[in-house]
C-alpha cells in the first residue's frame, strides 16, 4: 500500500491507488500554461489529487464541502522522514500549545498557506498549484532542504463557489486574445461578483464567527494543527503594488513582541527577492491586525505569525494596462504570490527551532502569566438557555475551555449590562471562562470590555464583543477564577403533556423560538401572540408569547401530535392550559392576542443592493430559520407584482431605482397592507421623500459647537495640513462601534429583548424621531460608544436620533432600520429585532 497514516483529523483522503503515477507539472497536467486562463476549481482539485498519487510525501484531504457541493481540500507536504512521523509532529505541536498532555520530542516548523478566500482575487488558486509542484519537484534542491524541518499545509481555495463564479464570468466574457483595456467588459464583473461565497458572505470576516459552512469546517482542522505561520493570500486593486508583512497599526495588545519581530524577519526576506527583480511593494500600511475574524488576526491570536499578502490584481483579468501604462498579466500575479510563498517557507525553515521555541513560550505565558487586566469572564447561568447553548457551542468550536464553579460566593467585576464595576453573586450555574488557557489571548480579543486602539485609522470595525451581541448578563473580573464542573447544554424536558389542551403556550425569547414559529406557520398551524404579558397557572409570560389554540386549528390533521413533534424537534418547552381565562392580563380571546399570519416574504437583490447585506438575509432565512422567501431582482423590479407578498425587504445598498413612480407604488402597496422593511443604506432612498415620514436630522447646537471648536483650533494651529487631513476627518467618523439603544419594550419590534439593545453601528447616518409614529429604538441624550471608536463630532450629531422606527401607513407599516441588525450575521440580538420586523410587526 502506498501510505499508511494514522492521522485522526482525516475526513477523506484521495490516496487509494497502489501504483504511483509520474509527477506532472501544472502545465503538463492541465494542458495549458499557468497564466493562460483561469482554471476551474475541479481541475485544481484533480491536480492536487494527481500530486497526492504521484508523490509519497504528500497527503491531500477533503475537510468539508461548500453550499454548492464543491470539495474543500488541503494538502500536507513534508520530507519523507517527517511524513512517517506526521501524527507525532502534530501531537507534539499541540503539546507545545498546552492542548495535549506530554513533552514534545520533535521540532518541525508548521506553515499553513491559504489561497483564494475571495473568489475574484483569482491569482491565488493558480499560485497554489505552482507552489505545491515546486515543493515536490525532484529537481528543486532548495525545497527538499526546507521540507526536512518544515511541514507545509496548503489550502488551495478557501472559497470554491466564489472562485468558480468569477472563473465562469471571465471565461465566458473575456476576449480572445485578452483585452488589456481597463474599460473592457472582461474587467467589469457584474453583481454580485465572485468575492464572496454562495450566500455572499465575506469569508475573510468570518474566521471567528463561523457563520458559514466553509469557516466551520476550516476552523475545526486549523485548531487540530495550530500552525506556527499562516499566510492569507489576497489581491487588491490592480494599480496597487504588492503588500506583505509587517502589518500596519493598529496592532492589538495581545500580539507579542516576538510575533511583531518575526513579521519583520519574514518581510525582509520577501523584500530581498522582490528587490532582486525590481518589483514594487509596500509594508506597514493599510492592513492592520485588530479585528479578530480575519485570516491573519485569528491565527495571530492563536499563537501563529499571521499575515496577509496582497497582490494588485482585482479586475485585471488575464491582462490589464495599469495607470502607469504597464501591462499586468495573470502570470505576473502568480509569480509574485509564488515568490512570497517560497521566501516565507525559506524563512520558516531557517528558523524552525526558534519558531517552535517561541510558539511554546507564547502559550506558556498565555496560560501562566496572562497580561490582560481581565482574568476571567462570567456568563450568568440565568441567561436565556438558547443563548447559553449557542455561545457555549461556539466556545467549543474554538477549543475554549469553560465550566461551572464548585461553590457560589460574592464577586466583583465589570458589568456588561451597566458598563460599571459592581458586586454580584457568583452562582454554581454560572459559566466561567478563564484566560489562563491556550486560547486566552483570543478570549481577551473577543470579550474584553474595551480594546485599546493605538491608531484610530483602521481597516475594519473596532468593536465586536459577543456579550453585547447576545445581550448577555455577564461580567469581566480582574481575579482568576477556576471551574470544577463541566457545563452541560440545557435540554428541554417535556415529560408529560396534557391531552387535548385548550391551548399550547410557548415563550418567545430567542431565535430558536422564531424558527419554531416559522415551522408552525409552514405546517399551516394558526398561531397567536400576546401583545401584553399575562399570568396563568402560577407562571408569568412576557409580551410576544406564542399561543396556539385548538380553536381555529381544527383543520390541522393530528393537531396535537404535529404541534408536540415540532416542539420536540425545535427543543421548545410545552406549556398547556385547559382554559383561555388567565389569572392576570388579557384572556386569549382579547384583541391584544393577535393572530400571526404567515408572511409571504420578498427580498430585493441585484445591482444597487449590497451583495453582502443581501446575503446576510438570504442565509438567515434559508440556513437559520428555514423559512421560504422570494428574491426579486433590481433589474426587473418595475414589472413585479408586489401584491403577491406581505413583506418586502430592501437591504443595505446604494439605490438609484427608487424614483418618484416606484416610491408611489410602494407607498400604495404599504397602505393596502404591505410591510416594507428598509435597512441601513436603503433608508437613504426613502428619507425626505413624498409619502414617507422619515426626516434627516441636524443637531444645530452640536453643529454650532463643532464650528466654534474648529474655528478656535484653526486660530490656534493654522490651516489643516495635507498630511493631517485624513486624521482630522476622523472626528466625524464611526468605525464599527457599539452603542446602547433605548427600546420601547412594549412594541412588537422589541419582543424578546427588554428595554435596551446594543447596536453595532457601522455608518454615520442619523435621522430625526418619527412624528406620529413609533420610535422603538433611539439614541437618547448624550452619546458615546460603549465600545469602539467614534469621533466626537459624530457623537454629538447622534444625540436624540432614531435607530429603529415604525411608520403606520393605511393598513400597512414601514420599518426603518438605520443600523443594520443583520451585519455579518453574528449579531444575535440584531437578528431578533429583524425577525420581529418580519413576523411580529403589524400583526
Amino acid at each position: 500500500m502506498k501510505k499508511l497514516l494514522l492521522i485522526t483529523i482525516t475526513l477523506f483522503t484521495f490516496s487509494s491507488s497502489f501504483a504511483q503515477t509520474a509527477l506532472q507539472s501544472p502545465s503538463e497536467f492541465l494542458g495549458y500554461n499557468l497564466g493562460d486562463r483561469f482554471t476551474y476549481h475541479h481541475r485544481m482539485v484533480d491536480y492536487f489529487k494527481h500530486v497526492d498519487e504521484a508523490v509519497l510525501n504528500v497527503q491531500v484531504m477533503q475537510y468539508g464541502e461548500t453550499y454548492e457541493h464543491r470539495p474543500l481540500i488541503y494538502a500536507i507536504i513534508t520530507s519523507p522522514e517527517n511524513f512517517k512521523n506526521l501524527e507525532q509532529i502534530r501531537q507534539d505541536n499541540l503539546k507545545r500549545a498546552g492542548m495535549a498532555a506530554g513533552t514534545p520530542t520533535t521540532k518541525v516548523a508548521i506553515v499553513w498557506l491559504s489561497y483564494n478566500v475571495h473568489g475574484n482575487e483569482a491569482n491565488s488558486m493558480e499560485a497554489s498549484m505552482k507552489t505545491i509542484y515546486e515543493l515536490v519537484n525532484p529537481a528543486n534542491a532548495k525545497t527538499k532542504e526546507w521540507l526536512k524541518n518544515t511541514v507545509v499545509i496548503i489550502d488551495p481555495c478557501i472559497n470554491p463557489d466564489g472562485r468558480d463564479r468569477f472563473a465562469n464570468f471571465y471565461n465566458q466574457y473575456g476576449n480572445n486574445p485578452p483585452n488589456a483595456d481597463p474599460q473592457g467588459r472582461e474587467h467589469a464583473e457584474p453583481w454580485p461578483r465572485g468575492r464572496a461565497n454562495h450566500y455572499l458572505f465575506d469569508l475573510n470576516r468570518d474566521w471567528a464567527w463561523e457563520t458559514q459552512t466553509e469557516s466551520q469546517a476550516r476552523i475545526k482542522i486549523y485548531n487540530q494543527w495550530m500552525p506556527h505561520i499562516h499566510v492569507d493570500y489576497h489581491e487588491q486593486g490592480y494599480n496597487n503594488p504588492y503588500y506583505f508583512a509587517p502589518a500596519a497599526e493598529p496592532l492589538h495588545d495581545v500580539i507579542t513582541p516576538w510575533q511583531k519581530e518575526f513579521q519583520n524577519t519574514i518581510g525582509r526576506n520577501n523584500a530581498k527577492y522582490f528587490d532582486e527583480q525590481g518589483w514594487l511593494y509596500f509594508t506597514k500600511e493599510r492592513f492592520d491586525l485588530f479585528y479578530p475574524s480575519y485570516g491573519d488576526t485569528y491565527p495571530t491570536y492563536s499563537g501563529a505569525i499571521g499575515m496577509t499578502y496582497e497582490k494588485g490584481g482585482i479586475g485585471a483579468g488575464l491582462i490589464v494596462t495599469t495607470n502607469e501604462g504597464d501591462p499586468m498579466t495573470l502570470l505576473d500575479r502568480i509569480t509574485h504570490h509564488f515568490t512570497t510563498g517560497m521566501a516565507t517557507l525559506e524563512t520558516a525553515s531557517l528558523n524552525a527551532a526558534k519558531l517552535n521555541d517561541e510558539f511554546e513560550k507564547y502559550f506558556k505565558e498565555t496560560i501562566n502569566t496572562p497580561l490582560s487586566p481581565y482574568k476571567t469572564y462570567v456568563i450568568k447561568g440565568d441567561n436565556n438557555p438558547d443563548k447559553l447553548n449557542k455561545i457555549t457551542a461556539w466556545l467549543s468550536t474554538h477549543n475554549i475551555q469553560y465550566g461551572l464553579p464548585n461553590t457560589g460566593r460574592a464577586a466583583r467585576g465589570f458589568d456588561f449590562q451597566t458598563q460599571e464595576v459592581t458586586n454580584f453573586p457568583l452562582s454554581t450555574n454560572d459559566i466561567i471562562i478563564s484566560i489562563s488557557q491556550p486560547k486566552g489571548r483570543f478570549i481577551t480579543a473577543v470579550f474584553e470590555p474595551q480594546s485599546k486602539l493605538n491608531d484610530s485609522i483602521t481597516y475594519d470595525i473596532t468593536a465586536w464583543n459577543l456579550m453585547y451581541s447576545y445581550g448577555l448578563k455577564a461580567y469581566a473580573l480582574n481575579e482568576k477564577l477556576s471551574f470544577s464542573k463541566p457545563y452541560q447544554q440545557k435540554v428541554v424536558a417535556n415529560e408529560s403533556v396534557a391531552a387535548k389542551p385548550y391551548a399550547y403556550i410557548f415563550r418567545y425569547e430567542s431565535l430558536n423560538d422564531v424558527a419554531f414559529l416559522g415551522a408552525m406557520m409552514q405546517k399551516g398551524i394558526k398561531v397567536r401572540s400576546s401583545l401584553k404579558g399575562f399570568s396563568l397557572n402560577n407562571q408569568t409570560f412576557d409580551p410576544g408569547t406564542l399561543i396556539v389554540t385548538r380553536r381555529n386549528n381544527e383543520g390541522v390533521a393530528d393537531f396535537d401530535n404535529v404541534i408536540q413533534s415540532l416542539a420536540k424537534t425545535h427543543g421548545r418547552k410545552i406549556n398547556t392550559t385547559t382554559t383561555g381565562y388567565v389569572d392576570k392580563g388579557q384572556d386569549f380571546g382579547s384583541s391584544d392576542v393577535n393572530y400571526l399570519k404567515a408572511p409571504r416574504i420578498a427580498l430585493l437583490g441585484g445591482d444597487q443592493t449590497s451583495s453582502l447585506a443581501h446575503g446576510e438575509i438570504w442565509h438567515f432565512f434559508e440556513q437559520q430559520l428555514h423559512y421560504p422567501l422570494t428574491i426579486l431582482g433590481t433589474d426587473y423590479f418595475r414589472n413585479v407584482d408586489l401584491w403577491k407578498y406581505d413583506v418586502f425587504i430592501v437591504p443595505d445598498g446604494n439605490y438609484r431605482m427608487f424614483d418618484e413612480s416606484t416610491l408611489s407604488t410602494l407607498e400604495r402597496w404599504v397602505s393596502e397592507g404591505g410591510r416594507l422593511i428598509v435597512i441601513a443604506g436603503a433608508v437613504n432612498a426613502f428619507a425626505e421623500k413624498k409619502g414617507y415620514g422619515l426626516k434627516e436630522y441636524a443637531n444645530e447646537d452640536a453643529k454650532k459647537q463643532a464650528e466654534k471648536a474648529e474655528k478656535e483650533q484653526k486660530e490656534k494651529e493654522g490651516p489643516v495640513k495635507y498630511s493631517e487631513a485624513e486624521r482630522k476627518g476622523l472626528s466625524e467618523s464611526i468605525f464599527g462601534a457599539i452603542y446602547k439603544v433605548t427600546l420601547d419594550k412594549s412594541h412588537p419590534l422589541a419582543f424578546g429583548l427588554g428595554d435596551s439593545y446594543y447596536s453595532l453601528r457601522t455608518s454615520e447616518r442619523h435621522y430625526a424621531y418619527l412624528e406620529k409614529s413609533w420610535n422603538v429604538g433611539i439614541l437618547k441624550g448624550k452619546q458615546k460608544p460603549v465600545m469602539g471608536f467614534a469621533g466626537y463630532k459624530i457623537n454629538k450629531q447622534l444625540e436624540n436620533t432614531l435607530v429603529f422606527g415604525i411608520e403606520d401607513k393605511g393598513k400597512g407599516q414601514i420599518v426603518y432600520m438605520v443600523d443594520n441588525p443583520m451585519f455579518r450575521c453574528f449579531w444575535e440580538n440584531g437578528k431578533m429585532i429583524f425577525s420581529n420586523a418580519v413576523f411580529m410587526v403589524g400583526q
